[in-house]
């Protein structure tokens, strides 16, 4: 008799490279592929809006790729899963690991239930190219920056990526397991739909990752060092809500990378853009080591930071009505596509608590509600970093001029014209900064300053000073 075996899909939501899955499938045995929504246990962390859409869309395109035997359920996962292996008398369970502290807890909990109950269980590395517990310094302690952490650590030899897994069995799956929801059924998706843009930007699923690597490699790689600050052209690889949740394997997108013929030309932007993938094992790193990132600043001093607490403005960051084109452009993107170009991302923050001197923990649950690539590793650690009470973060005297960022990337104003259209007919010698522009250049453009579009909600020269201010008080 075949042996039957759970694989739970987490993270990591595809076939090809899964390595728990296809340990599930070996030796013939029948597999029972399932998804758990815990809420319950994610508590204040469990997934945005904009995430939940993401997911509802990735979750129908594994089933299809599963042949429509996936089995959904909502709950607290522990008491799902270890119901579901009693009940189905189970001889193994498997996953792909996650990272997040609560995900970690839980899983050590059922790993020990499961296995007290005679249960098989393995965990596997799916999602990083190099597990925090395998790069430390030679002291066997984590590190805290950045280039040391991926020159030396993530790139030694003894710690390269490992071959992403070929999956050639057949899957035969327990025709007697099947589940009572349906993928509809977890309610991920809105009762008001807000998303159709979002729908029209992306295509979730294992399949729509390799197409946009695909693209990627085609369009944006060649030129991506110098390239992907622009927002106002297609360099970038839009990959991360696809790496976020698993529909393309980190390993598989490292080596494809590194097969990339290099010349001259490239070779700087394959590096840089592998560089940018470390960034992302940084930040889970970081989260690992330190389980508070998300609510606790990394410098200690910054606890004693005068943040301010200003609705009006917040809501006016929030709505991309800030009287700042290119953070204006920044936010609408991100409400209209769930997703922002990093460069962009770099500048809103850096408006949020530089500017508005607002706390960061705002920006970072408005973007955990917004993107769909939110991350909680990542999204914690850039908000520290460009707060500056991060580790590795930038000093926070560095802030970012909006005006001065937009006129370097994005010269032309096409990225703004694109997300803000009501200043489409400013020329581009004003797009940055419409207020200077004559009543007669604003008539003919049909821009009406304090209605057609915001005033500046703050100075950036006075608000500047003052969070230069803040912080010398902060230092001293």
């Amino acid at each position: 008799m075949s042996n039957i075996n759970i694989v739970w899909f987490r993270q990591d939501l595809r076939i090809k490279d899964n390595p728990a899955l296809i340990e599930a499938a070996k030796n013939n045995a029948k597999v029972i592929p399932i998804y758990i929504l815990d809420d319950e246990n994610a508590g204040e962390w469990k997934m945005g809006a904009a995430s939940r859409w993401w997911l509802h869309k990735s979750l129908n395109s594994l089933n299809n790729s599963l042949q429509e035997n996936l089995r959904v359920f909502k709950g607290k996962a522990d008491k799902v899963l270890l119901k579901i292996a009693k009940e189905s008398n189970v001889d193994g369970v498997y996953w792909n690991r996650c990272y997040e502290p609560w995900r970690i807890a839980r899983d050590q909990f059922i790993k020990s239930e499961l296995k007290l109950g005679g249960v098989d269980v393995k965990s596997f590395n799916a999602s990083l190219l190099f597990e925090p517990p395998k790069i430390k310094k030679k002291d066997g302690t984590p590190y805290k920056v950045f280039t040391p952490f991926y020159r030396k650590g993530c790139l030694a030899e003894e710690n390269s990526p490992r071959e992403p897994f070929i999956f050639e069995n057949n899957i035969e799956y327990d025709d007697d397991n099947k589940s009572d929801l349906s993928i509809s059924d977890l309610n991920l998706l809105p009762s008001k739909n807000w998303y159709d843009s979002i729908d029209i930007e992306w295509n979730p699923g294992e399949q729509g990752a390799e197409k946009r690597l695909d693209e990627f490699i085609k369009e944006g790689l060649g030129n991506y060092k110098n390239g992907r600050n622009r927002p106002d052209q297609k360099f970038v690889s839009m990959l991360s809500p696809h790496l976020h949740w698993g529909e393309i394997s980190p390993h598989h997108l490292w080596k494809t990378i590194n097969q990339v013929k290099k010349d001259k030309a490239n070779e700087k932007s394959i590096d840089h853009f592998l560089s940018e993938l470390g960034w992302r094992e940084f930040s889970h790193n970081l989260l690992y080591y330190w389980n508070d990132l998300p609510k606790t600043n990394l410098q200690e001093k910054f606890n004693n930071f005068n943040w301010i607490s200003d609705e009006r403005k917040l809501v006016a960051w929030q709505k991309g009505m800030t009287g700042y084109p290119m953070v204006d452009a920044g936010m609408r993107q991100l409400w209209k596509t769930g997703y922002m170009h990093n460069r962009p991302r770099m500048i809103t923050a850096s408006f949020l608590v530089k500017n508005l001197l607002i706390h960061w923990h705002h920006g970072e649950n408005w973007f955990w509600d917004t993107l769909v690539d939110a991350d909680l590793a990542n999204n914690s650690a850039s908000w520290q970093w460009v707060s500056g009470c991060g580790a590795d973060a930038a000093p926070y005297f560095r802030i970012f001029n909006p005006i001065i960022q937009g006129e370097k990337f994005d010269p032309n104003g096409d990225y703004i014209r694109k997300y803000v259209p009501e200043l489409e007919g400013l020329p581009n010698k004003f797009i940055h900064k419409p207020w200077e522009a004559s009543p007669e250049v604003l008539q003919e453009a049909n821009v009406k300053l304090g209605k057609s579009y915001p005033h500046p909600i703050v100075d950036l020269r006075e608000s500047r000073d003052k969070a230069l201010f803040e912080f010398k008080r902060l230092s001293a």
